[in-house]
């Protein structure tokens, strides 16, 4: 039963798509959708025609044929045998490994950097200052060829003659040696139980995690927090040493050694990836200084000075009150930061580092020809990165976001 104060239904009309606000919105998404669909529909067209118009075909079959080049850094095992998905893959990784390196020397950089530049201290802020500005102020390509350009010029080469002394710096009780070929630290030796010296190392970082979970609710509502170093310190400590030496320690280190004119054993770090850590870290570290130092200031003084007033030290307020509120100012912009270096890793052809860039999109490219497949696979696979980067920081931002009761 409809009354007088009921609107009136009128039947449906082709013309409602346009003048009814109620279909309009999706009239336009419709149309734009399908707009970009054609253009879409015209490029893959286009691109078969021009491709078939060279003789060339649209296939990723080059991916199983033999890469025949050798790849100097690389995490897993490789040969000039392998085929290029497994180039592709060993540039992958190598990509990864220094995305996660840099974001992580990054973050402490960049924060530490943002805090002493809000120091009292006139010294401290001021060199502070001139990092941030020097390093966002210069190309970061410029950066990485510096940081290659000192590791390399300003170590010694290895040398062992009748005897004598290495030339080159050898740190830690001669566990580390430090050349101009690279830096050699000692490498674990896995032998049988290491797997429950690992499980237990990842048991320990879940309890660590839950404990600190504890501790924030406890002080949350209570006001208390608990001695979290040192409590972390045994969590990740005392179970991992107990099961090492139960299982009779299986996990033991091969040591570099001077042999002939270079070292022998150990991991080998190359002068590439340490300058290309350093110089994606240090330059995305200064764009994090001004994120967090916005994020500090950003925060009322009153909050700092009930912290003074409740008895809070300085580096208790900053730990306990300024930076947790500061983070839902600062992991937004540190989101592209993190985007930004992983893409910026791309930059590693320049010193010579095998990474992605320059196995799928540099030799493999040159060597099979297939440009078209090798860039639309480079670009899906730093897509699907930064996606996932994105997801994960936009969770952890949404975790530490106010809560509306």
């Amino acid at each position: 039963m409809t009354t007088s104060s009921d609107p009136h239904q009128d039947s449906f009309k082709l013309s409602h798509l346009i003048y009814d606000s109620r279909y309009r919105s999706m009239t336009i998404q419709a149309v734009a959708l399908a707009a970009f669909v054609l253009a879409l529909g015209w490029l893959v067209n286009n691109a078969v025609v021009n491709l078939a118009a060279a003789g060339k075909d649209f296939n990723f079959s080059f991916l199983s044929v033999r890469a025949g080049y050798d790849i100097n850094q690389r995490l897993i095992e490789y040969s000039s045998d392998s085929d290029h998905l497994r180039a592709a893959y060993v540039g992958l990784l190598n990509t990864l490994l220094v995305a996660f390196l840099g974001c992580i020397l990054a973050t402490i950089v960049g924060v530490l950097a943002g805090v002493l530049r809000l120091s009292h201290n006139w010294v401290t802020a001021k060199i502070m200052a001139v990092y941030v500005e020097s390093f966002r102020n210069i190309p970061v390509l410029l950066w990485i060829i510096a940081f290659f350009a000192v590791l390399t010029e300003a170590t010694s080469a290895p040398k062992l003659f009748r005897g004598e002394n290495p030339a080159a710096s050898m740190l830690f009780n001669d566990s580390v040696a430090i050349t101009n070929r690279g830096t050699y630290i000692p490498s674990p030796v896995w032998g049988d139980g290491s797997g429950f010296v690992i499980a237990a190392f990842i048991l320990s970082v879940i309890a660590a995690i839950f404990v600190a979970r504890y501790s924030q609710k406890r002080f949350e509502l209570t006001g208390q927090g608990l001695p979290m170093f040192r409590i972390n310190l045994a969590i990740l400590i005392v179970p991992v040493v107990l099961v090492y030496f139960v299982m009779g320690s299986p996990v033991s280190l091969d040591y570099p050694a001077l042999k002939g004119f270079n070292f022998r054993g150990g991991l080998h770090v190359r002068n590439s990836l340490i300058a290309l850590w350093l110089a994606l870290s240090f330059y995305t570290g200064a764009f994090i200084a001004e994120n967090v130092r916005a994020g500090i200031l950003a925060i009322s003084k009153g909050q700092t000075e009930a912290a003074y007033a409740l008895g809070l030290r300085p580096g208790k307020t900053m730990n306990l009150v300024v930076l947790p509120q500061a983070l839902r100012v600062i992991i937004p912009p540190m989101i592209s930061n993190y985007l930004n270096l992983t893409k910026n890793t791309s930059l590693a052809i320049a010193v010579g580092y095998m990474d992605l860039r320059a196995t799928l999109g540099g030799i493999t490219l040159n060597q099979t020809g297939r440009e078209l497949e090798a860039m639309m696979l480079m670009m899906l696979i730093y897509l699907l990165i930064s996606l996932a980067i994105s997801t994960g920081m936009n969770f952890y931002n949404k975790s530490v976001m106010l809560k509306e009761r």
